[in-house]
Formats: C-alpha cells, sequence, structure tokens
C-alpha cells in the first residue's frame, strides 16, 4: 500500500527538515504543505527530502490538509498520514496508524493521546479543551471518542474520498470527525505519545474550536 504523509507547515524552519527525516522511513512519499510561511520552511523541507505545495496566501491548516488530500488522492495514495510539523508527534507511531487499516479493521485511524500512552497536555487544553470537546460531541452528534481534537490520524483512500475540509483554520478536527461518522466511515482510536515543546493553547482558539462544533450542530 502506498503512504503518503501529508505535513501541513506554517512558519516551521527550526523543526521540518527534522520532521520530515523522522517520518521518511515509514511512508513512501512525504507532502509538505507551507501555508506561505514567512520563513525558509519550504526550501527547507524540499532540502530534506519533501516534496513541497506551497500556498499563495496564508489560508490556515485546515486548508492545507485538504490541499494535501488532493494531491495524495491524485497521486496513488492508499493511505494518508496526517501529521504536524511542530515535531511533537511521534513518527514511530504512524506504524501504529497505518496497521488497522492495511489489516482491513478500520478505514481512518485517531490518535489518542488519553488511552494507554500518557501525554503532558497543556492545562488549559486538558481541562477546558478536551472535556468541553467530548462533552459536545457526545451531545450533539453522538460521537464516543477520547481524543476530539487530535491531529495525527491516518485515512484510507476510501475514507479521504468522502471528507471534504471547509473548515481552513484549527476547528478542522471537528469537520473531520463529523464527516467519519456521518458517512459511517469505520474509524478507531489508537493510542499515541504528544510531547509539547511550547505550552499553552490561547483562549481564542479553544472558543472557535467549542463554537465551531455547536454551529454544526446548528445548521445540521
Amino acid at each position: 500500500m502506498k503512504k503518503i504523509c501529508i505535513i501541513p507547515a506554517y512558519n516551521e524552519a527550526q523543526h521540518i527538515a527534522e520532521v520530515v527525516n523522522r517520518v521518511r522511513p515509514f511512508v513512501d512519499e512525504i507532502i509538505v504543505v507551507d501555508d506561505c510561511s514567512k520563513d525558509a520552511t519550504a526550501s527547507i523541507a524540499k532540502e530534506a527530502g519533501a516534496h513541497v505545495l506551497s500556498h499563495p496566501i496564508n489560508r490556515g491548516q485546515g486548508a492545507a490538509l485538504q490541499t494535501g488530500n488532493d494531491y495524495a488522492l491524485k497521486n496513488g495514495a492508499d493511505i494518508i498520514i496526517h501529521f504536524d510539523a511542530d515535531n511533537q508527534f511521534q513518527a514511530e507511531e504512524i506504524p501504529s496508524l497505518t496497521a488497522p487499516i492495511e489489516n482491513n479493521q478500520a478505514e481512518a485511524v485517531l490518535g489518542s493521546r488519553f488511552l494507554s500512552k500518557k501525554s503532558e497536555l497543556p492545562p488549559f487544553k486538558k481541562n477546558i479543551i478536551m472535556p468541553l470537546a467530548r462533552l459536545f460531541n457526545r451531545l450533539f452528534f453522538n460521537i464516543h471518542l477520547t481524543d476530539p481534537q487530535s491531529g495525527f490520524r491516518a485515512l484510507s483512500y476510501k475514507a479521504a474520498k468522502q471528507i471534504t475540509i471547509t473548515n481552513d483554520g484549527m476547528a478542522h478536527c471537528s469537520e473531520i470527525l463529523h464527516q467519519l461518522f456521518k458517512n459511517k466511515i469505520k474509524t478507531i482510536e489508537v493510542p499515541i505519545t504528544v510531547i509539547y515543546h511550547e505550552y499553552g493553547q490561547k483562549f481564542s482558539g479553544g472558543l472557535r474550536i467549542i463554537t465551531d462544533i455547536a454551529i454544526r450542530k446548528i445548521i445540521k
């Protein structure tokens, strides 16, 4: 199975080369979607061996993921992996996410920071954003997941074809979940470890995520 990893990146010149090098052994191709970075993210990623797609304006992480998905689907991906550029995810855990798809156990696999492995989340995210996101997803959409905002995921070709990310910003995680469950795509969670190098979840960003979940229920 051809595995393509999508890495959305904005001003990640400090980390992107290491991330690309760590991911390379576990996938067939790496796509870095440079979201109009002001630094050398694009050139460094290219030098590290990634194929780089560039947005002419800054559009947000959700838009970058959709750009990557479109490219991967057109270029023979059997499995698409979403991976962050900030060096907080562990590339060694990619096989754990792709294995259920390869073994026909699932069409979508979501990494969870709340299963057997331990991730030290920033306090605001751990104690406010995550509990609220879980509660809203259960009440509004009957989605029962331990980690409603994980950006580390693997999608089969079939699953990715049924998902269109329209939320350009950080609330795309909720949108992806809703589309997975709406389309009855078999989805499971596996434990992941996230190492946070910079703590803090801005209140405005967290509020936007929660508001987005509520709005989607209203317009559903």
